[in-house]
């Protein structure tokens, strides 16, 4: 299993938003996530920074690369752009964080 850990950003005053959107994702995004493989798949939020940070493992993180060009993936990026930092493509930005320790 491949891991992945990357950081996103929230814009101020939509906490409780990007919550409730992610308590309610939609079923046929979550079936295109495990689709590409995505397991344990979480996000976290450093509140006084509004920094969004996330882990997921996969079998093939190259299979991801396929996201970006799904139609509900735009979809969940247009619904999502309002409230996070986004590139010109609805895409959120996204710093990943290269691996420095783990523990089996």
């Amino acid at each position: 299993m491949q891991r992945k850990a990357f950081k996103m950003f929230l814009l101020p005053g939509f906490e409780q938003e990007y919550e409730k959107r992610h308590d309610e994702i939609w079923p046929e995004l979550s079936e295109l996530l495990k689709q590409v493989g995505i397991q344990n798949y979480s996000i976290f939020l450093d509140r006084p920074t509004l920094t969004l940070f996330a882990y997921l493992e996969a079998p093939d993180l190259n299979l991801l690369d396929a996201l970006p060009t799904q139609g509900i993936m735009k979809k969940w990026w247009a619904y999502m752009g309002d409230i996070m930092q986004t590139n010109s493509d609805n895409s959120p930005v996204s710093v990943d964080i290269p691996s420095v320790f783990y523990l089996a």
